[in-house]
């Protein structure tokens, strides 16, 4: 799917494309009618908005490791630098656990109460 979407839909940034969208319109059928979105396209926003956010979630945990290791490094003994470092990696291991317990608590959610079908991150309008 990825590898047809056409560069409109794309943002080039040197070496690096950030997809604008991952869902795209016609995969929902109902979606458009007659040229006109309707309401089923929520489900393409939400799913979009929700893959976009995990990574963006992922970017910035990313950004903090290299940044609270970088500041470790280069702290040269100084006390203050170290113990600010460490608050940055800390936060940083604590966001991932947050970020993982999240998806895994879903994950069991779904296969207790759902019986394991993986609907839970597909939002889906009925009708």
């Amino acid at each position: 799917m990825l590898a047809t979407q056409t560069i409109e839909n794309s943002f080039m940034l040197g070496y690096f494309s950030v997809f604008a969208q991952l869902k795209d319109w016609n995969e929902v059928e109902g979606c458009i009618v007659d040229g006109i979105p309707t309401l089923k396209c929520l489900e393409v926003v939400f799913s979009n908005l929700l893959v976009m956010s995990s990574f963006f979630i992922v970017f910035v945990l990313f950004l903090m490791f290299v940044v609270g290791s970088f500041n470790y490094l280069t702290s040269f003994g100084n006390a203050e630098k170290i113990k600010k470092a460490r608050s940055t990696l800390l936060y940083a291991v604590i966001g991932l656990v947050i970020f993982v317990s999240a998806y895994l608590i879903l994950n069991i959610i779904d296969i207790l109460f759902l019986g394991g079908q993986g609907k839970i991150f597909n939002f889906t309008i009925p009708g």
